[in-house]
């Protein structure tokens, strides 16, 4: 079990000597992730895909040069933000992952999250949200802003949709434009727990 202090060069390395699933013995490389250990911003994709397993890296491929225009959309860089994803190891023939595979990959996620200590998660891709906004859909809730102990979750469409699928550019554009109000928005302060009712006395 990892512990919430660990950091990220420890838990970069138990990444990649992981085999806590199959994908362990499958991969080219991990890719635990990368980007600023102080970041406000933490996005998370769902897997790395065949040039993130070839390099060992997060959003390498045409998806990360969309990721890498949109950030700046937004005015940020991958020098600002702290990039990582669900699973930590290239699913076969990029297929979606598989939930034995994703509880494997979930202590390390955690311990990142933990030493980071983002202020906004921003998700990309349906896998991403239900780890953080389980039971949710992305068509109804994406470039929204949602309160989870204490951080602000933004899902987002994952940039690899919009490469398939043209019309979703704009709208994902829209989401990220979005952040710059995100991050200046404070997080609200958790209610404080009801206190029991002092019992009244008899005499």
């Amino acid at each position: 079990m990892i512990e919430a202090t660990v950091p990220l060069s420890r838990i970069e390395e138990m990444v990649r000597t992981c085999r806590a699933c199959a994908l362990g013995s499958l991969r080219t490389n991990a890719v635990p992730g990368e980007g600023n250990a102080e970041a406000e911003v933490m996005f998370v994709g769902e897997a790395p895909g065949y040039y993130e397993d070839q390099a060992g890296r997060p959003f390498v491929g045409q998806a990360g040069k969309l990721l890498d225009d949109l950030l700046a959309r937004a005015g940020l860089s991958r020098l600002d933000v702290f990039i990582a994803n669900v699973l930590k190891c290239r699913p076969p023939g990029n297929r979606d992952p598989l939930p034995g595979e994703m509880d494997a990959c979930s202590a390390h996620l955690n311990a990142q999250v933990d030493a980071i200590d983002p202020r906004v998660i921003v998700t990309l891709g349906r896998y991403s949200m239900q780890r953080f906004l389980p039971g949710s859909t992305i068509s109804r809730v994406h470039g929204q802003r949602f309160e989870r102990d204490g951080r602000i979750v933004v899902p987002m469409y994952h940039p690899a949709a919009a490469l398939h699928q043209g019309s979703l550019r704009a709208v994902i554009e829209a989401d990220f434009a979005k952040l710059p109000e995100y991050m200046r928005t404070p997080v609200k302060a958790p209610e404080p727990a009801p206190q029991p009712a002092e019992q009244g006395r008899l005499f």
